[in-house]
């Protein structure tokens, strides 16, 4: 799990990088929930998903948002870390240009950012979205949503209510040409606590499902 430090557009960003075996390998990256509740790349939900990628021989990197750990610069809003996280890719990209595709996976506010990042790299072609906070921040820029992709939440999550998150579902899932597929964890709030287990079986039989699809069409 190598520490990489690259540069971003408020300065330095930390995070572990796992290269991949294949030089055509997937690229995947992990992004984190709020930097003012706490949240950072060494979240267990990240670290797992994280790790979720790696066994699968993905290229996976998660990093800390600016202002968090190592990063350099300071939070701003959404506007700054969406900045972090298309440099993080860019530099993923660079460490393996042959890449064939990416993955995006992201938890609360990882996942807002993330879903916006999706809009902006069309190479992105999976996501897996925890927790989106579809309460919290505004969702229409999905507008067609570009990707197929996972969205989990938790029935009893009180920080995002889950008719919001099933609001957000049923807007993209009128769109042509994706499939998102939703699963609704039981017992489960926003935090996943005692449910991450079961949280990880979710996102690991989604990836596995997908990535065979994707080789049954090679």
């Amino acid at each position: 799990m190598p520490e990489v430090i690259f540069n971003g557009p408020a300065g330095r960003i930390e995070g572990r990088f796992q290269p991949a075996k294949r030089r055509n390998a997937p690229i995947a990256m992990v992004l984190h929930p709020h930097p003012q509740f706490g949240g950072t790349m060494n979240n267990q939900i990240i670290y797992q998903l994280y790790y979720m990628f790696a066994k699968r021989d993905f290229a996976v990197l998660r990093f800390n948002f600016r202002g968090v750990g190592r990063s350099q610069g300071a939070f701003d809003h959404g506007q700054g870390e969406l900045s972090d996280a298309a440099s993080a890719l860019d530099w993923a990209q660079s460490i393996h240009p042959d890449a064939r595709a990416c993955w995006i996976a992201g938890f609360s506010f990882g996942a807002w950012i993330g879903m916006q990042l999706l809009m902006r790299r069309p190479e992105i072609e999976g996501f897996i979205s925890i927790a989106p906070p579809a309460n919290l921040h505004d969702f229409s820029f999905l507008a067609p949503c570009p990707s197929s992709g996972l969205i989990v939440h938790g029935d009893i999550d009180k920080v995002v209510p889950l008719k919001d998150v099933q609001n957000l579902v049923d807007k993209l899932k009128t769109q042509k040409g994706i499939i998102i597929e939703q699963r609704v964890l039981e017992g489960a709030n926003h935090f996943f606590e005692d449910r991450v287990d079961p949280l990880l079986g979710i996102c690991s039989d989604y990836l596995d499902r997908r990535l065979a699809a994707t080789a049954d069409a090679a």
